[in-house]
């Protein structure tokens, strides 16, 4: 069913014509312009391929073009969206969860853009002040830690220190250095480990002997190196060519591994390769700027008695406070800047605190930040541009919301409409969905099955559709997610955590049941995270492992449970070179199956080492193994484009030519999970593994689906579907920890994940969540609200019990989980 008719306030279209990305089926779509538009469909259904790399994706191609011709040459028709027509694309502005800015350098400040407006006002602001006795020129740039003016020179605005820890370079004293005693001379990292021989023959020692009892002097010696003095040290190899031995003597100074570690992780370029060196470091605030990164101007010139790092170190909802105290105080010089200066604070602090994050500090890292709070924050950043004639492009921006905080966001993306703005949403939230304008349902499935377009037209013509699964959810708002049915939560054991006490979140006993559901429920801010991430996760950890916990006096009835496994939506890679077959360990078997056929063995191919495009030797060297080239594209997003050389299929001819029951390398790759599923039958852990990755919903995803273009949502089930393959035998009870797993989810998807956790209850496992979708609470066998409200106004546990109980009590949660619990 395809409605015809505009609806109202729409002003044209935008016409896409035999559109075929990816899972597309040669569709043809049209979208009002001036309207708020939704798309749907289960996950992998193609709405992401048709808005983002179709829709997105043509508009900046056809930027990008017009800007600087040089670009036409690198562009080939592959490397364009495939559609036959696009008609009536305006520029567009796109907030896509598949490229979340997680650098730790991010902020919510530098995210939206109000730390640069805070810079100003302060470098404006306070010498006009009165009685300021500041007297030199201030500069907005001396408040930006990013700068050369702004940073501290201590760390270089870094905020840290990294300083390597003998305890931490040698951990098994008693062992001997090369034989357990130490990963770093042990674990062939240490360029200095050839010379361990002649250092103890140097000091008349014996290497055998265990670290602690070697002399302090070799200690030394290793540890912090020689201070420029040389010794003689002796190293012997062998030439492979010439079937001989060789040694050859030679003065030698050493650094010592302290030096060498700290200077390894200093030149380490990406942070894949810091990671080496972090287990031997020990990181701290940095004492020049107590570990801010803010330079000594920043720290200290005060605005209504306030430093920049004081403002930065608020909650925005305080910020806004205090904006207000500085515009009351202004004197005449400061209010001809203040004019323009304070009214745009204000606006994109209101507006952060419409979008539920009032609570949160300006400071806070991005990748300290939940999915739904980080898009939100980045969803802020595009909405106060206050531009109008776009199309804005939103990739599930109720992601991680509380049902409280959903009518602030509808009526935000109704301005944008009433500005003469289109807006496209990617949405799978009935109850977003139900508010638009237009809605456009994809499917019916995903992967293969999806690409087709089920329905276009209101939300009344989608929910009258027959075939459409989004229509069902549609008519039946207050739907319920089915469950194994299971003993009350009352007849088993109890995990309970006395006096916990982190962040926000003081609760006298917390109370889990084993082997059943838990949800944490609770506006955003109320301190849910923290309960399951700090209370929780941590202190059970450290409970099994024997620590002391910090964040509770303590834990008691921990039963059998032998391990805890976080689940988050953190990516599983930060390169294109991640993907769902490498991060599992999936590709690691593939590869030894396709070494042990017979034609891999006759050409020589028979190390599976050659089968990884992260290796040389099989891979295509063009392009290193990715398929692709990375186009810098200076100020403007890098651009990915085909590698000519292999034609984007990573691997030389040679290893192209092994085929496993009838399939390259690189197809295989190309394999959706479900479609994998059916080829691999062994060996076991492999075939359970892509089993368990299609029951959990991702059976769409194909096995090298680039890591970097997965939603945190897809990576948080990717870790799931690993993680359930532990204790699957039914002998090794664990608690599995996951923050909001049914954000960006549609409602059918949601009840697979619903299923793939009853399996987990009914091995022993025990299942705690924090979620804001109230279906998913409405399902479980017990409930943890908190609140009342966010950062200082919430932490409090205000009640806990079966989901009708929460509903009859008070809360923000209760009234909507009324709605669903006392219709069952």
């Amino acid at each position: 069913m395809t409605s015809q008719s505009r609806p109202a306030g729409a002003a044209g279209w935008i016409e896409l014509t035999g559109v075929r990305t990816h899972n597309l089926d040669g569709i043809d779509v049209r979208v009002p312009h001036h309207t708020i538009t939704a798309f749907t469909g289960v996950s992998g259904s193609g709405k992401s391929s048709l808005v983002m790399d179709t829709l997105h994706a043509e508009a900046q191609l056809r930027y990008v073009e017009g800007f600087d011709p040089y670009v036409r040459k690198f562009l080939t028709p592959r490397d364009r969206p495939q559609i036959d027509r696009v008609r009536g694309l305006t520029a567009t502005l796109a907030v896509d969860q598949r490229n979340s800015n997680r650098n730790p350098n991010s902020t919510l400040g530098t995210l939206t853009g109000v730390d640069a407006y805070l810079g100003l006002a302060f470098a404006r602001l306070a010498p006009l002040a009165t009685g300021s006795t500041w007297t030199g020129p201030l500069h907005p740039a001396q408040f930006d830690p990013y700068t050369r003016d702004g940073i501290c020179h201590t760390c270089i605005g870094a905020r840290e220190v990294v300083n390597a820890r003998p305890d931490l370079i040698v951990p098994a004293p008693g062992l001997p250095l090369l034989e357990g005693g130490s990963p770093w001379f042990g674990g062939k990292l240490s360029n200095e480990a050839t010379y361990l021989p002649s250092l103890a023959a140097h000091h008349g020692t014996d290497l055998s002997l265990p670290w602690n009892e070697q002399p302090e002097a070799f200690q030394h010696a290793a540890l912090h190196g020689t201070a420029g003095a040389t010794i003689e040290v002796t190293l012997t190899g062998s030439n492979k060519k010439k079937n001989s031995q060789y040694s050859y003597k030679a003065d030698q100074a050493l650094i010592g591994a302290i030096a060498e570690i700290e200077a390894a992780y200093a030149a380490a370029a990406t942070d894949e390769a810091k990671e080496i060196y972090r287990p031997f470091l020990e990181r701290q605030p940095c004492p020049g700027c107590e570990g801010t990164g803010l330079g000594q101007i920043a720290r200290t010139v005060t605005l209504r008695d306030k430093t920049f790092r004081d403002v930065l170190e608020s909650a925005v909802e305080d910020v806004r406070r205090w904006i207000d105290e500085v515009d009351a105080e202004l004197n005449e010089p400061q209010r001809k800047v203040g004019q323009i200066l304070v009214p745009e604070l204000r606006d994109r602090l209101d507006l952060l605190i419409r979008l539920g994050l009032g609570h949160v500090e300006l400071w806070r890292g991005a990748p300290t930040l939940s999915g739904g709070e980080l898009q939100r924050a980045r969803l802020s950043a595009q909405i106060s541009t206050a531009l109008s004639g776009l199309t804005y492009v939103f990739d599930e921006p109720g992601a991680g919301l509380h049902p409280a905080d959903k009518d602030h966001l509808f009526a935000i993306l109704c301005e944008l409409r009433e500005a003469g703005n289109t807006v496209l949403m990617v949405e799978h939230d009935p109850d977003l969905v139900a508010r638009a304008d237009w809605v456009i349902d994809l499917g019916p499935g995903g992967g293969r099955d999806g690409g087709t377009l089920m329905a276009a037209g209101t939300p009344g013509d989608i929910a009258a559709h027959p075939a459409s699964v989004t229509g069902r959810y549609l008519r039946e708002p207050h739907y319920r997610l089915e469950r194994a049915e299971r003993p009350p939560a009352e007849d088993t054991e109890w995990l309970v955590l006395h006096n916990a006490a982190v962040h926000n979140v003081s609760a006298p006993e917390v109370r889990i049941p084993l082997n059943r559901l838990t949800c944490l429920t609770g506006i955003s801010g109320s301190g849910k995270s923290s309960l399951l991430n700090q209370v929780l996760a941590n202190s059970v950890e450290s409970a099994l492992a024997g620590r002391p916990h910090t964040a509770v006096e303590k834990v008691s009835g921990l039963g059998g449970l032998r391990w805890v496994t976080i689940v988050d939506q953190s990516p599983i890679g930060r390169t294109p070179r991640s993907n769902p077959a490498t991060y599992t360990k999936a590709f690691d078997q593939i590869r030894v199956l396709f070494a042990g056929t017979e034609e891999a063995r006759r050409r020589g191919l028979a190390n599976p080492s050659v089968f990884s495009f992260n290796s040389t030797g099989g891979r295509c060297e063009t392009c290193q193994g990715l398929g692709q080239i990375k186009l810098d594209m200076q100020f403007l997003g890098d651009t990915y484009i085909t590698c000519q050389a292999c034609d984007g299929r990573r691997y030389t001819e040679e290893v192209l030519a092994v085929t496993y029951r009838g399939l390259a390398i690189d197809e295989v790759l190309n394999l959706t999970v479900s479609e994998a599923a059916g080829v691999f039958d062994e060996p076991e852990t492999l075939a359970a593994l892509l089993e368990a990755m299609d029951h959990i919903g991702l059976g769409y995803l194909t096995l090298g689906e680039s890591g970097t273009a997965l939603s945190g949502g897809e990576a948080q089930r990717i870790k799931l579907a690993k993680a359930t393959l532990r204790g699957r035998r039914g002998n090794d009870p664990g608690l599995l920890i996951l923050d909001e797993p049914v954000t960006g989810l549609h409602p059918d998807d949601a009840q697979r994940l619903m299923r793939t956790l009853d399996r987990l209850l009914e091995r022993g496992q025990t299942v705690v969540i924090a979620e804001h979708d109230i279906h998913s609470a409405a399902c479980a066998d017990w409930i943890i609200d908190m609140g009342p409200g966010a950062g200082r106004a919430g932490g409090q546990i205000i009640n806990a019990g079966t989901p009708a109980h929460v509903a009859s009590g008070g809360g923000p949660t209760a009234p909507f989980l009324r709605r669903l619990v006392h219709q069952g």
